[in-house]
């Protein structure tokens, strides 16, 4: 059965290391949540969070690519490992670098459109955006961190992705 679903999600990702990542998860998915159940049905609930698992890692590409998108416009300074592009933006509180007076308008003004978007999110979306995706947690830390379930986090941040790009792309910030 385990080399039949990482042939599965081998050929669903075209990645051999992440597909095992994937069965992975899969299977401990099952473990978890369905191990009460009668061995006969494993099979068939296999299947299903197999499947849901390679969509879940699709969706978590898509909304990865969205705002590496956006924030690939800001390149590291030449030799710096860790980099982190929200520290070149200048704002009274960052005062970072120097930068030439355009550049500086242009990075104030898009600071102030994405806090702005964040702003305008419903308080659960905003708290489940900046957990999942600028503090990096995964969706049971931020489950946890929130007091809701996984489903829930992954609603919320579907959500406020969904939003924030509407948002952006009215004020003429196209991400896709």
């Amino acid at each position: 059965m385990e080399r039949r679903a990482w042939k599965q999600a081998q050929f669903a990702v075209r990645d051999g290391h992440v597909a095992l990542d994937i069965v992975q998860d899969a299977m401990l998915k099952l473990a978890e949540n369905y191990g009460d159940r009668p061995a006969e049905e494993f099979p068939m609930l296999f299947q299903r969070i197999l499947q849901n698992t390679i969509r879940d890692h699709y969706r978590r590409q898509k909304v990865r690519s969205l705002w590496t998108t956006l924030f690939s416009s800001f390149t590291p300074p030449h030799g710096e490992e860790d980099f982190d592009p929200l520290d070149t933006l200048q704002d009274k509180e960052n005062p970072g670098q120097s930068a030439e007076p355009d550049d500086a308008l242009q990075q104030a003004q898009l600071l102030a459109i994405i806090e702005e978007a964040l702003g305008r999110l419903p308080a659960r979306q905003r708290e489940a955006f900046l957990l999942r995706y600028w503090e990096e947690l995964d969706t049971a830390e931020t489950a946890a961190a929130m007091g809701c379930s996984e489903g829930s986090v992954k609603t919320h941040c579907s959500r406020a992705t969904h939003a924030l790009s509407a948002i952006l792309k009215k004020r003429g910030i196209d991400l896709t």
